[in-house]
């Protein structure tokens, strides 16, 4: 599928999620007083989606791929801030909020690495790219690929012909 605008991202999606998840766990009164550890998480939280949407929007794969890293590195980040409160006895009764949160986070590392991995793989260069030329060649190569399908479709349907008349002549006496 392709995306046109980065709030159609799914991974985007998560990481708003989990942004809001992050400021609903720092307004609890536990964060009261701890200004830079709220103000640190909150930070990385909303670094993840911004990073993802920043680098959505330059329009080539390499800067988006240099923004997806950072954004996977926020969200990292977020982790470790969320492992740090799990040790801190005054946090402790944030721990299944912040269990939650911890796979959120998890997640979004997942689908950026995936994403990550696949624009690796890509011949294209990004949308900054694209001119008539680029799409001449991609409609091309789609054309040439639907006409190999549609040419293996018909050799087994003639090969699938000759079996069945082979079996009709073996049946008949």
């Amino acid at each position: 599928m392709k995306y046109e605008r980065f709030e159609e991202l799914p991974v985007w999606k998560s990481a708003i999620r989990l942004g809001v998840g992050v400021y609903d766990l720092t307004e609890k009164p536990e964060f009261q007083k701890r200004y830079s550890l709220r103000d640190q998480i909150a930070r990385a939280a909303v670094s993840v989606s911004n990073n993802i949407a920043e680098g959505f929007e330059r329009g080539s794969n390499q800067e988006l791929l240099s923004f997806l890293y950072i954004a996977r590195g926020c969200a990292g980040e977020v982790r470790s801030i969320l492992c740090l409160l799990h040790e801190i006895p005054a946090f402790r009764s944030l721990d299944a909020e912040s269990r939650g949160l911890t796979a959120q986070a998890e997640n979004i590392s997942r689908q950026s690495g995936a994403w990550i991995r696949a624009l690796r793989d890509s011949s294209m260069k990004g949308e900054r790219y694209v001119n008539q030329k680029t799409r001449r060649i991609d409609q091309k190569t789609r054309e040439r690929h639907e006409f190999l399908g549609e040419l293996q479709r018909i050799r087994e349907r003639a090969a699938q012909s000759k079996i069945q008349d082979s079996k009709s002549e073996i049946q008949e006496p």
